[in-house]
């Protein structure tokens, strides 16, 4: 069978220091765990940057696979690797550890890169209350300091033509924007020390006829630490005339620009999705070759070698 991973640069002693702890979670536990469908509905997927079909015809990753497929890794390298296999696991994990925000976000259409709106922004002890986590309040801050970024990353990445238009959306001079309601649904509480990055998305593809006169967005932030979403945020948002005193019609810089970000979401997530799924393939392939097989027997460090 064809390897779905291009061969890793890295030896046996890299890969399994790359399990880490991982690896030792899953020594220590006992019994055959349950195999994963995720990755059965796309034998056509592959390891790379481009992905063929359309972003609804790849399903979600699992909520946790930044942290399960390194688990389950753990578990073959501690039943015993040969040289290749090693070399699988080490190009599925060095992929985790360096593209797991990227992967993550995009997986949901959120862009990256050029349009990220809070990148690596370092949690203070003192957003933490009186029960030892991050303040529900602080939340709101950083999606309202990610979204002022997403769009004024517009002026400056992707419309420059429109430089002036687009930072006026920030203030009340024209056309500018006003938060109608704004919902946060809490996954789990963060504490210091920790890093987040927040993303903002278009939740629904931009019309014309007529005109929309308010948007939804989706927002996401992400605990580094946790390599997981901490809290997801809706935002409904309305074009104001500030001269007028009333909603107006989204202006035509706003929507070329965002049918274009629309078209880069769903990119962004068919080629994040089959990657994603293309090492959830490569995990199972790798169970099934080493502990998931009738004949297998884990490598308590025996005076044998893997196979």
């Amino acid at each position: 069978m064809p390897a779905l991973l291009p061969p890793a640069r890295t030896g046996v002693s890299l890969a399994e220091s790359l399990a880490g702890s991982a690896c030792r979670r899953a020594a220590s536990s006992s019994g055959r765990m349950h195999r994963r469908p995720f990755s059965a509905v796309t034998a056509r997927a592959n390891f790379s940057t481009t992905a063929p079909d359309p972003p609804e015809t790849i399903p979600l990753p699992p909520p946790r696979w930044t942290t399960d497929l390194p688990a389950r890794i753990g578990k073959c390298l501690a039943f015993g690797c040969n040289t290749q296999q090693v070399s699988q696991a080490a190009a599925v994990l060095r992929t985790i550890a360096t593209e797991w925000k990227e992967l993550l976000a995009e997986s949901e259409g959120f862009l990256t890169g050029g349009r990220r709106g809070l990148e690596s922004r370092e949690i203070a002890w003192g957003e933490m209350d009186t029960f030892a986590h991050v303040n529900n309040v602080n939340y709101y801050r950083y999606a309202e300091t990610a979204r002022v970024n997403w769009i004024t990353n517009f002026a400056v990445h992707a419309d420059p033509a429109h430089r002036r238009q687009w930072r006026e959306l920030m203030t009340p001079v024209s056309t500018g924007l006003i938060m109608k309601s704004l919902k946060a649904d809490f996954k789990f509480p963060m504490v210091y020390p920790d890093k987040i990055s927040v993303h903002h998305k278009l939740r629904t593809q931009p019309t014309r006829d007529p005109a929309p006169s308010s948007f939804y967005l989706d927002c996401v932030v992400l605990s580094h630490r946790h390599r997981r979403v901490a809290c997801r945020l809706e935002e409904d948002i309305v074009v104001y005339d500030y001269q007028k005193g009333g909603k107006t019609g989204m202006p035509a810089f706003m929507l070329d620009m965002f049918e274009e970000t629309w078209r880069l979401q769903e990119e962004a997530t068919a080629r994040a999705r089959s990657r994603i799924v293309a090492m959830h393939a490569a995990v199972e392939r790798l169970e099934g070759e080493t502990w998931n097989r009738a004949d297998a027997v884990e490598d308590m460090g025996g005076s044998k070698g893997g196979r």
